[in-house]
């Protein structure tokens, strides 16, 4: 029995010696060419699709829809992070700060617009999650002003929504209520969100009336008559 255990690596050793290099990448080329690079990544994909993120070997291994094992993955493309990024998915536990503001900037280009906390929950599996990047960078406004998007902070960012509701209000003819700014969001969604410049004032009772004054004192000092009503004299 002992002669037998100590036999059988030796034998196994001896039969790799024997194989020939060039036939053995011509027979794994051969069992590679079953899939397509681009059937991979279809499947790849699916399996997002499915879980509603970016698949884990584990997860893609145990998926029952999924035909390809994840060992076929790693050989047709190096490596399964290599895949997941050529799928158009995001590893989930490797992101690095450098892939993390190239996601955002190339969401943005997709966008034409600087991208929003939504916008990356709706993109799951093919972006990083919110949280990864409060994690990493401090919050989402941090990851985009590095990413290069114009993002306002502090008393930059209530000057610019000051800045927006004036220019509204001489669209409308009136000072915006919140539901003008809702809609006129619908259209135009580089406008802040009524409830970022509601937060701004603590939410506190009276809050969008307190922007209105705002908005209207900045009216005022343009040379812009705006009455008691809140309407703009013409």
């Amino acid at each position: 029995m002992f002669y037998a255990l100590s036999m059988a690596p030796k034998e196994r050793y001896r039969a790799l010696a024997k194989i020939d290099p060039a036939e053995l990448a011509s027979f794994q080329a051969g069992i590679r060419k079953r899939y397509s690079d681009e059937q991979i990544l279809l499947e790849l994909r699916s399996c997002a699709q499915r879980l509603g993120r970016s698949p884990t070997m584990r997860e893609f291994a145990s998926d029952p829809v999924a035909t390809v094992h994840p060992q076929t993955v790693i050989e047709h493309f190096g490596s399964w992070n290599a895949a997941k990024r050529a799928a158009g998915l995001v590893p989930r536990r490797f992101a690095t700060r450098d892939e993390l503001l190239r996601l955002l900037r190339l969401l943005g280009e997709e966008l034409g617009r600087v991208p929003t906390a939504k916008d990356i929950d709706t993109r799951k599996g093919t972006m990083p999650s919110k949280s990864l990047y409060w994690h990493t960078f401090g919050s989402l406004t941090n990851a985009l002003r590095e990413a290069g998007f114009d993002v306002p902070v502090g008393e930059e960012r209530l000057e610019r929504a000051i800045e927006q509701g004036a220019t509204l209000a001489r669209k409308l003819g009136r000072l915006p209520k919140f539901a003008d700014w809702s809609a006129a969001r619908r259209g135009d969604p580089s406008l802040m969100t009524e409830w970022q410049i509601y937060r701004m004032f603590d939410a506190r009772r009276g809050a969008w009336s307190t922007f209105q004054y705002l908005v209207r004192e900045q009216l005022r000092a343009a040379g812009v008559d705006v009455r008691a009503d809140g309407t703009l004299a013409p």
